[in-house]
């Protein structure tokens, strides 16, 4: 058999999992694979990011749209830890990606050489499984594993860290490789679960379906629609749930936690059975514990074993894949119609809309609100376009009010709640979805925690459209503060380049959007243009997001004003 070098057997592993794509900056630790990579510049796209977190986040971003994981690779030290914020962001959303770090020469280990950083144990806990490779015979089934426990049960990071001597060391490669996978145990009570879950349904008078990141994880969109309309369930959804039920769907009833709606939340806790599936009862959706949901029988179904009864304790606690699961379940489901209990969320809508929602996407004066720019992109776009979310008050404004209409449009950081993550998680998503509108909605304080990545942009040409909703605060740690620390803002204002030149500088077309007026021939020229193009959109400095659930209330505590 051939001898290869460790770099290329990496290469030869990668290619056999189907990776076309690699998000990465090269350094010294790692030459010996960039080296090996200039012979598949033909086979594989290799995006130089301007930061090694850009590539985590561009590697998140091209998984959520892919359905594959998405792959990145620096060098070791400095390279590798500044992919620990992408790669936590990925732990907590269970999105899979896979990381390649180089390290120093096996002999260097543990003796502080340049660049040496204990990668494996800085890692360990945000990653599902990580291993460091010290003999370049283990490329192949170590490539193999990863990819396997990346993307088998709840999805996550992985991180492969590989010495430098074992890139350069001879192996024989064996191209059939299979990596044997113990598989977890089938729950032997499933089908008496699935059972007891379809009695409670049927016989429910205020049956309730709370959807999470599970659906689009498991591709599970169809079998949740077709599920919810045979039992005539209203269904609302998580955070990172948005986009697998479609807005204008007859049972979505809208967004649950701390800025969902406001029906949702308050019905919560009038349910008498509840189906959570694919979601983990996350602190921002329940509220305080002790008071969510205390009259309803629940149903948590999850494919991590480890979330069933972790927070909330179920009535039937499931352990199964959220499409298998809905798949076997409808069949038992009877046909119903539960219009009066919907009925009740509708009007919660009207409240709502008479309360907040008119006033936010339809002011007639005053300076540009937030909202209104989502909805005028969703009117325009028709709700069909991808739009990738950074974190803070513009997030939230986002969720709320653009109209997802198709399946992984909605892309954003959740449980970590990462700043910085949407312009590089843009440029993945662009790259895996070419024939998508990409949208990157970012605040002026997360624009500037990466906005190096227009540079990425730049080089790949890609048409990603940006629009920096720009307040001239952290606009959502200021709401805080002005309701609960008796606004005393400190250190919340921002004094901001002008983004304008910024992006002049990165040849990508722009404008500075300050009134009213101006704001949707702005929008048409931004969504008309072939290339990439930059909105600054100065809106109101001392608007807050409402509906709100404060920390410690109750989800039935939801506040309007």
């Amino acid at each position: 058999m051939e001898k290869i070098t460790g770099a290329q057997a990496l290469m030869k592993s990668l290619l056999r999992e189907g990776v076309d794509t690699i998000f990465g900056y090269p350094g010294g630790a790692i030459m010996p694979v960039y080296d090996a990579l200039y012979d598949y510049k033909d086979s594989v796209r290799h995006v130089l990011v301007r930061h090694e977190q850009g590539a985590a986040h561009a590697a998140e971003g091209y998984s959520r749209l892919a359905g594959k994981p998405g792959v990145c690779m620096v060098t070791s030290g400095p390279g590798a830890t500044n992919l620990v914020t992408g790669i936590a962001d990925a732990m907590c959303d269970s999105i899979p990606i896979v990381c390649i770090t180089g390290q120093v020469t096996g002999e260097a280990l543990g003796t502080d050489a340049f660049q040496e950083a204990p990668i494996i144990g800085i890692v360990t806990p945000v990653t599902k499984w990580c291993y460091q490779i010290t003999n370049a015979a283990e490329i192949p089934h170590i490539v193999a594993k990863a990819f396997h426990i990346a993307t088998s049960g709840r999805k996550g990071p992985v991180l492969i860290d590989i010495t430098k001597d074992a890139q350069f060391e001879l192996c024989e490669y064996d191209d059939s490789i299979q990596t044997v996978m113990l598989k977890s145990k089938h729950d032997p009570y499933y089908q008496k679960k699935l059972k007891r879950a379809a009695a409670l349904l049927n016989n429910a008078k205020r049956p309730y379906v709370l959807f999470g990141h599970g659906i689009a994880l498991s591709k599970a969109e169809s079998e949740l629609a077709q599920f919810i309309e045979k039992g005539g369930f209203p269904a609302a959804s998580t955070l990172l749930g948005l986009s697998s039920l479609p807005k204008s769907h007859q049972l979505y009833v809208g967004m649950l936690g701390m800025h969902g709606n406001y029906g949702p939340n308050k019905l919560t806790n009038k349910a008498d059975v509840i189906l959570a599936i694919g979601m983990r009862f996350d602190d921002r959706v329940t509220g305080k514990i002790s008071a969510y949901a205390p009259q309803a029988k629940i149903i948590h179904v999850d494919i991590d074993y480890a979330e069933l009864d972790k927070v909330i304790p179920a009535e039937v606690a499931i352990h199964a894949d959220a499409k298998e699961f809905l798949a076997q379940l409808t069949p038992f489901i009877k046909s119903k119609n539960h219009s009066a209990w919907i009925g009740r969320f509708r009007k919660y809508d009207e409240e709502e809309r008479k309360v907040v929602a008119d006033a936010e996407l339809y002011p007639k004066s005053g300076e540009i609100r937030m909202a209104e720019v989502v909805r005028l992109v969703s009117e325009k776009t028709k709700g069909r376009a991808v739009i990738v979310a950074d974190v803070g008050q513009h997030q939230m404004v986002a969720a709320r009010y653009y109209g997802f209409e198709t399946p992984d449009s909605y892309i954003t950081s959740g449980g970590l709640g990462t700043m910085g993550f949407a312009l590089p998680a843009s440029v993945g998503a662009k790259i895996a979805g070419p024939s998508r509108e990409v949208i990157a909605i970012i605040g002026d304080g997360s624009f500037q925690m990466t906005l190096q990545e227009l540079g990425t942009i730049m080089q790949e040409k890609l048409s990603i459209k940006i629009i920096i909703l720009n307040n001239r605060h952290l606009g959502m740690v200021r709401q805080w503060q002005e309701m609960f620390f008796e606004e005393r803002y400190s250190f919340v204002h921002m004094e901001n380049p002008n983004f304008n030149k910024i992006a002049d500088a990165y040849s990508i077309p722009n404008e500075l959007v300050q009134d009213r007026r101006t704001l949707s021939p702005a929008l048409e020229r931004m969504l008309s243009a072939k290339g990439s193009y930059l909105l600054d959109v100065m809106v109101r400095r001392d608007e807050n997001v409402f509906p709100m659930i404060a920390s410690g209330a109750g989800v039935d505590e939801i506040r309007l004003t």
